[in-house]
């Protein structure tokens, strides 16, 4: 959103007006996957709101002049209807209780910042909770995303040999009756495969990928997805620091709010979209109301780790649960960027190796029978 301090203190009404269709469709705000008000967005929403405000701006002040320095007309709508709400005389949560884009935990923070009088603290402390998911988002981002450009090159760089080239070679040795080994059998198998059916192959992927958010908002397809990239090796424990370091921060903000544990719990499964982690949760709410301890909920539940249960034991034995949340939050982001630099190291010389695995295994299976072709040239 990129606020600006001088332009808060010389906002002036926006007198523009529309030039035409063409420029209308040019600024039309266009969201092809999430909401338009999106983790970034909330960062700087939170974050400037805090400046604002610590700066002596009313809320109202504040939120016009936020809307001001929005570019897309869909913001401004957005900004200019929570407006009118508060000049209806509702409270700030109630506001953003109404709204689908924003959460139980961001609307109940405010509500007890706005009762106690520390709104200006929790904005603060939202900021800094979508930083820092930002944050591990863009580190799982940056982690994957060069070994998925050198996997994907690899990927059509053996597609292209098993449609093309291997049929080349396939002419030539059926043409002079040569006795195939077993492995070019295969590979001449799966070559007639790809040739086949690799665009329906590719168009399933293109529509797997187009129309991913529809097929996983369903609980079970999530679930079972969630569940599959926790097993698997080293991504699984990537995954599940980072969702761990989400939550951690999340009880920290709410028990420095003087939320109960119990509905601290509940209010941060509703949050975390991760189902491992949220089925977790589910179980530790059951055990709570039962009798038993935080710690004690914690330590029998296999996401969690030795370390956070003992850690969290201490802290109920010396009622310092927000500092040892806080610790534990810091922990588990370093462990992310550790963790993603590593995974960033690994996973190149990994894919090129099973890559060149693949390509030796198609040269061998096309050499073999070259043998046998010379003697039968010859």
């Amino acid at each position: 959103m990129g606020f600006k301090l001088e332009q808060a203190l010389t906002a002036k009404t926006d007198s523009s007006q529309q030039q035409g269709d063409i420029e209308s469709l040019l600024k039309r705000d266009i969201v092809l996957f999430g909401t338009f008000f999106n983790s970034k967005k909330k960062e700087d929403f939170y974050t400037e709101l805090a400046v604002l405000l610590k700066a002596g701006v009313h809320l109202r002040e504040a939120l016009e002049l936020l809307g001001n320095n929005q570019k897309k007309e869909k913001l401004r709508q957005f900004y200019a209807s929570m407006l009118e709400d508060l000049d209806l005389g509702h409270g700030f949560y109630e506001i953003l209780r109404a709204r689908k884009e924003f959460t139980e935990y961001e609307y109940y923070s405010v509500q007890i910042g706005e009762e106690s009088g520390n709104l200006v603290q929790i904005a603060e402390e939202l900021g800094n909770f979508y930083s820092r998911k930002n944050e591990q988002r863009r580190n799982l981002v940056n982690a994957m995303t060069y070994p998925l450009i050198i996997l994907s090159t690899a990927l059509l760089v053996v597609v292209f040999m098993l449609r093309v080239i291997v049929p080349m070679f396939e002419d030539i040795f059926r043409q002079n009756g040569v006795d195939l080994p077993q492995i070019t059998k295969g590979i001449i198998a799966v070559s007639n495969f790809i040739k086949g059916y690799g665009w329906g192959i590719m168009g399933l992927f293109v529509a797997l990928i187009v129309f991913r958010r529809p097929i996983f908002k369903r609980a079970g397809m999530k679930r079972f997805r969630d569940r599959a990239l926790l097993k698997l090796p080293y991504i699984g424990h990537f995954i599940r620091s980072v969702y761990l370091a989400q939550f951690t921060q999340a009880v920290a903000l709410l028990t420095a709010s003087k939320v109960p544990v119990l509905q601290s719990l509940q209010m941060v499964r509703r949050m975390i979209g991760f189902y491992p982690l949220y089925d977790a949760l589910v179980a530790m709410e059951s055990e709570i109301i039962k009798g038993a301890s935080l710690h004690g909920s914690i330590k029998d539940n296999p996401i969690f780790d030795h370390k956070m249960a003992s850690l969290i034991k201490v802290a109920e034995e010396t009622n310092q649960t927000e500092y040892i949340f806080d610790r534990l939050s810091q922990q588990y982001r370093l462990e992310v960027q550790q963790k993603s630099k590593m995974l960033t190291t690994v996973m190149e010389p990994l894919i090129i190796v099973v890559i060149g695995l693949f390509v030796g295994v198609i040269l061998v299976s096309i050499y073999l029978p070259m043998f046998k072709l010379s003697s039968v040239l010859g």
